[in-house]
């Protein structure tokens, strides 16, 4: 089938929804996450679960979207916002699949899974990948430059196999792939995924205070924090070789308490 027609067929389904991609008719534009026929494949297998999932919570196909991972117990949360409002878990997955141990990845070969905040725009989104559907965390961002660490290639994918990725079931990477590519072409410029190796919890923190990685993780429980308390998305900086978080929702956070 020729990328165009599943374009087409895409935007249609997507009509379907409220709020989503109106003109079917309509070339889509650039900025919107590629297709192909094993997305809309995904996407009509996950779409009947979803919607019931979906409406159980009061929340849409579409919503914005952001993904938190926890190394040590293997899971991955999906968030939805609603209407501006804070965001709200979706679902937790399992995550079927992870090589190396807790901590960053450091270097290219160390089969380590990253660790920090990452930015995921239409671009990175890979519906044609070799391990179902993935999409590139974005690894090394800009902290992992600073720190002069070196890889690619790190995704979230399907096929349950992986050497520094995370990999999930296909089952639940049709609806996590679907849930991602919905939120993007509804016109979020791009969803954080925020990788952390456990659930940064104080009494977590005393357990690994003895770790190498106890002075990164300290940094990293900044923006966790402040994720806890808002349940609204930080935005993440890089300064001095430190991730820097600004918190710019008071107006937000106003209108949500009225």
């Amino acid at each position: 089938m020729k990328l165009s027609a599943l374009s087409h067929m895409f935007c249609a389904l997507l009509v379907l929804t409220p709020g989503l991609i109106k003109a079917a008719a309509v070339e889509p534009h650039p900025l919107l996450p590629p297709i192909s026929e094993t997305s809309l494949e995904a996407h009509l297998r996950a779409l009947p679960r979803l919607r019931q999932m979906l409406a159980g919570k009061s929340m849409h196909l579409g919503d914005r979207l952001f993904i938190r991972i926890f190394k040590q117990s293997d899971e991955l949360e999906v968030w939805l916002q609603r209407d501006g409002s804070r965001y709200e878990l979706f679902r937790t997955y399992a995550i079927c699949h992870r090589s190396g141990t807790l901590g960053p990845k450091q270097e290219t070969g160390d089969k380590q899974s990253p660790e920090g905040f990452y930015t995921i725009t239409s671009a990175q989104m890979n519906p044609w990948s070799n391990f179902h559907l993935s999409f590139n965390l974005g690894y090394p961002n800009e902290y992992d430059q600073a720190w002069e660490r070196s890889g690619s290639a790190l995704m979230i994918h399907g096929r349950c196999s992986s050497a520094g990725c995370f990999a999930m079931t296909d089952y639940y990477m049709d609806e996590i792939y679907t849930l991602a590519n919905a939120a993007l072409a509804n016109g979020q410029d791009a969803f954080q995924v925020h990788i952390f190796p456990f659930r940064m919890t104080a009494e977590n923190m005393k357990l690994n205070r003895s770790s190498p990685w106890a002075a990164f993780w300290t940094n990293l429980k900044e923006g966790y924090d402040l994720f806890e308390k808002h349940h609204l998305v930080p935005q993440v900086t890089v300064k001095d070789k430190t991730y820097i978080f600004t918190h710019q929702y008071q107006r937000s956070i106003a209108q949500i308490s009225l």
